[in-house]
């Protein structure tokens, strides 16, 4: 018999293969292109991941952001904009494999401006060092990490632009209750991350650096 914490890494990797496989498709075809909305290229991609894989459900609204749309918050809705040439942008979706969680995401730049280049050169780097740190700290609290991740960033000689640092993932819907849905969270305020059976292995998908160049005055990356 499979044990189940096994079984549950598993299937939160095979999840992140299936959707690092999705967007390799979105760089292969050049879907990160001017001219087209954001709106527009969310729904391609959302028809992409239904031809590839099946997928019919997302566990988190689907964000394509570019420019000064980069700026804002997860929560915010910002008005739609047409992708320019020379822009920085980021995709964050989180299709459902199986009712298995995906969430990824990653920064795109159009046109040659080396700052922007930097900057998601840089979010790769930062974001395995965060999660090495996640791995080998267990008892650490959210702030923590958090703090973590900050000073990564600062020490790449950039801004950290997010209200959090990251969140688990886990089985579509999550494994924790509402009353602990907050505990998945990674953010400033001091509190112990809550680490069901299973994401000890599982959490390959820890977080999300989010930075802002100081060069550039702004811009922040869903995974990198």
């Amino acid at each position: 018999m499979t044990d189940p914490e096994t079984e549950r890494a598993a299937r939160l990797l095979d999840a992140q293969a299936k959707a690092e496989s999705l967007f390799q498709e979105v760089t292969d075809r050049g879907m990160i292109r001017a001219g087209v909305t954001e709106r527009e290229l969310s729904n391609e991609i959302r028809d992409l991941a239904a031809d590839m894989f099946g997928v019919t459900r997302h566990w988190h609204k689907r964000i394509v952001r570019a420019g000064e749309n980069t700026l804002e918050t997860y929560r915010a809705n910002p008005p739609d904009r047409v992708i320019a040439d020379d822009e920085i942008a980021f995709l964050d979706f989180g299709p459902i494999f199986e009712e298995w969680e995906a969430d990824f995401g990653r920064t795109f730049v159009l046109g040659d401006d080396p700052a922007k280049h930097a900057l998601a050169q840089a979010l790769p780097v930062i974001w395995a060092a965060g999660r090495e740190y996640f791995r080998t700290t267990p008892d650490m609290t959210g702030a923590q990490l958090f703090d973590h991740v900050v000073a990564l960033s600062e020490d790449a000689g950039f801004i950290f632009g997010g209200q959090i640092a990251g969140h688990l993932v886990g089985e579509f819907h999550y494994v924790f209750g509402v009353a602990d849905s907050a505990r998945s969270s990674v953010a400033a305020r001091d509190r112990a991350i809550h680490r069901p059976a299973g994401f000890r292995r599982a959490t390959s998908q820890f977080g999300r650096p989010r930075a802002r160049s100081t060069a550039m005055q702004a811009v922040r990356s869903s995974t990198w």
